[in-house]
């Protein structure tokens, strides 16, 4: 083969995209130097908690080959990554979606753990994905959309002003297919660096479908027996908190739900005096929820591996996921299973870590 020959060989290989991605080790992040406050009390003194995160790229026939040749590499195909129907395209809005959950979980299992009381309000229903082909695909609805009513024809019968994911689906489980629903949707997408940004309040008219075969049962209450309508997205319930002050946490490019319980200690150990860490260097991966339990996430081997090079001395994982962590550590990094947020707190209080007493006194309702 010539010089030229191989040449076209490399950049075809290279302008050929597969669907086929690869997580490779990512970055460890100190989060405490990404938290801002504004009305609350703040220590000046910061612990390190790192958050550790993985990179997911999407392989061209070149990298696929390239990247065999590397170590701490898991290849996923792209219809592992997302629900059957749903473009790969979707993933990066996700990916920031989960992130902004996220920051609202932990900030309000943060204040709650210190004694604050975090009352929420429903606000909606969130779309998650939208399947190609489906009636919400020529609507343009996408991720990210906040649904805040819903009615069908008089015929039907249904108005909901601020629905929920659940009782949204509900109407449109029982609604036979080829009625048409009018949506008012608040349009919200992220920049490229995943910053949310609040569009325009529009009406949105599209008619339901018969539902494909295959559909597995709801997982709300309720809503039982055959399905009669699709509109083909997935939902998730928009709530909104009343927070004593304004906490804001700079993860620009990150995306995904694995920083949650890492933010969350760093906004306890924001609002609360002394050392929550002892002093010593943590780092930690897992979801987090309003009620501080931690969920598992995926990466965990490949996130080890930015565990040791950031040079951490212990690493909370998911309880789950614990086994895979410390098959890839070192005997110098600690690592701990856990399943809640008061376990994690526990296990720094062992290690010297302060009992957190919040700088701004919690007020009550």
């Amino acid at each position: 083969m010539t010089s030229f020959a191989f040449l076209l060989l490399v950049i075809g290989l290279e302008k050929w995209q597969l669907n086929e991605f690869a997580i490779t080790p990512g970055n460890a992040t100190n989060v405490p130097a990404l938290i801002s406050v504004k009305g609350l009390g703040t220590d000046p003194r910061a612990d390190h908690i790192y958050l550790v995160d993985v990179y997911l790229q999407q392989l061209s026939a070149l990298q696929y080959l390239t990247f065999h040749l590397q170590s701490h590499v898991q290849f996923i195909p792209g219809q592992d990554l997302v629900e059957p129907g749903v473009p790969t395209s979707e993933l990066t809005a996700q990916g920031y979606q989960q992130m902004v959950d996220s920051k609202t979980a932990a900030e309000v299992a943060a204040l709650r753990s210190l004694g604050w009381t975090v009352p929420g309000h429903p606000d909606g229903a969130v779309l998650t994905q939208v399947l190609s082909g489906s009636p919400a695909d020529p609507a343009k609805l996408a991720v990210e959309d906040r649904i805040v009513s819903v009615s069908t024809t008089p015929k039907a019968g249904h108005s909901i002003a601020t629905p929920n994911a659940c009782t949204l689906e509900a109407v449109i489980h029982q609604l036979p297919p080829h009625h048409r629903l009018l949506l008012t949707v608040v349009h919200q997408s992220f920049t490229s660096s995943g910053v949310l940004v609040l569009g325009p309040r529009r009406q949105v008219s599209l008619e339901t479908v018969a539902p494909p075969s295959g559909l597995g049962p709801s997982a709300c209450p309720g809503v039982t027996g055959p399905q009669g309508s699709f509109l083909g997205v997935g939902l998730e319930d928009a709530v909104r908190y009343d927070f004593p002050g304004q906490v804001n946490v700079n993860t620009s490019s990150i995306g995904g739900p694995s920083a949650g319980l890492a933010m969350t200690l760093s906004i306890i150990d924001a609002l609360s005096k002394g050392s929550l860490t002892g002093g010593h260097l943590i780092a930690t991966t897992g979801t987090i929820d309003a009620q501080g339990r931690v969920g598992e996430v995926g990466g965990v081997a490949e996130k080890t591996i930015a565990v040791e090079r950031a040079g951490a001395q212990y690493f909370f994982v998911p309880a789950g996921e614990a086994s895979i962590a410390r098959a890839e550590a070192t005997k110098g990094l600690h690592v701990i299973g856990v399943a809640s947020l008061g376990e994690v707190l526990g296990y720094l209080r062992g290690i010297g870590g302060a009992v957190p007493v919040p700088i701004s006194p919690p007020t009550k309702p």
